[in-house]
């Protein structure tokens, strides 16, 4: 017997128009490129996204093509989210922080028809044009008098584009399989890898991140996403916040602490997402100036690790709750959340920050397990490390048009190997001990780098800290921890290893340290580790001299 019940498609059309018929007034406000403010309403953004569907079949864009974007969260990135998959087209996020020739490969390999771009890009889609071999015209995102000159072929403005254009377009009914968006993972070795979301999984996604134990979305939120809109559809929020109708606040390209503190406070944000390099640079703003937080409420943090000193700055300071968050490209990208169990909250404030330092709690729709190398499930007791590996709704299950070697990530049941080693502990939650290609084999015991680094950033005069495995003759690798010192820091040698004395292993503490001016980081803002390898390979810790 089965159920009675209507077979509606789940489309991303759909999160727009019930935005627009029932949160129609709520605010959109950006920051854009060119520098004012601007504000408009679902309504409206619901209405430009028809005026741009009408223009993309004028231009031939139609069913199943693939249209790139080059550019900032904005209001006219938003409209794209909405009128390409809303048409049955495919919106193709493009991240412009890789390297020119990743790009170029990733237009060509997703056989992008269009690319629509900011101003700000149009210096780096002049220096691609020779490369491209399926783009038929470019579209710079702004209005006819704030065109810039340019080489580009075929170019036109935004806002001249859809200006001629009705909105009187009816949004068309497809299978919910059929895809939406596309995104490519920003690996650090070969080529990155398409990873292509569908109407269904995006959908899913977004009814889950709103949920009060994910990252509890409402109508009555003022939401700033400052993860980019080219990184995983800005973790989903553009969708989830149409979903509830909630206030959204796009930073544009000023990810700056003074510029994102200004749209906090003007615009009495509630809740906030991105990585921890940006949360850094605020916190440094607030410190500097003496600023406050006196209406945001949530930070939700992810991409890479969180210091507990981060989470505690924020508490204690400016009584704003930091979420742990994890993810991939490969997972839309929403696995884990740090949401509270009950008690947990009531728990003394060292405990409580243990808790929130982990990556969080499996989601629904997100199965967790752990393995060791020969795929044999490992116990959920916290202590016990292995490969984690997920699958469900929102998990893609192969990349697109993928190669043999890209495949081994997914199993015959469904699985995919996520690349990090990680534990899971009784209560649910996840915690990431380091990459599978990261962490350090010293004399047949595993170290974690990335616990390493926690610490490390907890001293005040350390502005980022890495921890990578460097030979040795004895223990195979040992560790080696290179420091950023912070702005007008003499922090030495010896005052930092002394810093770590009984706050880790002994056994971990790193061998040597070296102070650095930088360190490389992917465009998506995560450390490059096989290039510090590489280039410390012949480094000679003490202990191996000795």
């Amino acid at each position: 017997m089965q159920g009675l019940m209507l077979e509606t498609p789940l489309l991303v059309s759909s999160l727009i128009e019930h935005a627009a018929l029932y949160h129609g007034e709520r605010e959109i406000v950006s920051r854009t490129v060119e520098g004012p403010i601007h504000r408009t309403t679902y309504a409206e953004v619901e209405g430009r996204a028809k005026q741009l569907v009408r223009a993309l079949e004028r231009l031939g864009v139609g069913h199943g093509d693939r249209v790139a974007t080059l550019a900032w969260n904005g209001h006219r990135h938003l409209e794209l989210y909405y009128a390409l998959s809303g048409m049955g087209a495919v919106l193709h996020t493009l991240n412009p922080r890789l390297f020119p020739k990743q790009l170029a490969y990733i237009i060509n390999h997703a056989e992008d028809k269009y690319l629509f771009l900011d101003t700000t890009f149009v210096p780096l889609a002049e220096a691609l044009i020779v490369q491209l071999s399926t783009v038929r015209g470019f579209v710079v995102m702004t209005d006819e008098a704030s065109l810039p000159e340019t080489t580009l072929p075929n170019v036109m403005a935004y806002e001249t584009l859809i200006a001629a254009e009705s909105d009187d377009y009816s949004w068309p009914q497809f299978d919910e399989r059929t895809a939406s968006s596309m995104c490519y993972t920003s690996g650090t070795t070969g080529h990155p890898k398409g990873v292509v979301y569908s109407h269904r999984s995006t959908v899913l996604h977004s009814m889950t991140a709103c949920q009060t134990d994910v990252l509890g979305l409402s109508c009555r939120d003022s939401i700033l996403p400052v993860v980019p809109m080219f990184h995983v559809n800005a973790w989903g929020i553009p969708y989830a916040a149409a979903l509830v109708g909630a206030k959204v606040v796009f930073p544009g390209p000023r990810l700056d602490g003074a510029g994102l503190h200004e749209l906090i406070e003007a615009e009495a944000v509630t809740f906030t997402a991105g990585v921890p390099t940006i949360w850094l640079m605020l916190l440094a703003h607030l410190k500097e100036t003496g600023g406050t937080l006196d209406r945001l409420e949530r930070v939700v943090s992810g991409g890479s690790a969180v210091p507990r000193s981060m989470i505690q700055t924020f508490e204690e300071d400016y009584g704003v709750r930091m979420i742990h968050a994890w993810g991939m490209t490969e997972i839309s990208p929403l696995g884990a959340v740090g949401a509270f169990k009950p008690g947990m909250a009531e728990l003394p404030a060292t405990e409580r920050y243990g808790i929130q330092e982990k990556q969080g709690r499996a989601v629904y729709g997100v199965e967790m397990k752990i393995v060791d190398d020969d795929g044999k499930a490992l116990p959920r007791d916290g202590q016990a490390f292995g490969n984690l590996k997920v699958r469900g709704p929102w998990v893609c299950r192969s990349y697109y048009q993928g190669k043999s070697d890209a495949e081994e990530a997914f199993d015959g049941d469904g699985w995919f190997n996520t690349g990090d080693v990680s534990t899971l502990d009784g209560q649910g939650f996840m915690q990431i001990v380091d990459r599978t290609k990261d962490v350090i084999k010293s004399g047949g015991e595993w170290i974690s780098s990335i616990a390493i680094e926690n610490i490390a950033v907890g001293h005040p005069e350390v502005a980022e800290a890495c921890v990578i495995g460097i030979p040795h003759p004895k223990w195979d690798e040992r560790p080696l921890l290179l420091i950023v010192r912070a702005k007008a820091s003499s922090l030495d040698r010896a005052t930092m290893l002394d810093y770590l004395e009984g706050k880790i292993a002994k056994w971990w503490l790193p061998d040597d340290l070296v102070f650095v001016d930088e360190l490389p980081h992917t465009g998506t803002g995560k450390l490059i580790k096989a290039q510090l390898r590489e280039t410390y390979k012949d480094h000679v810790v003490p202990t191996a001299a000795a």
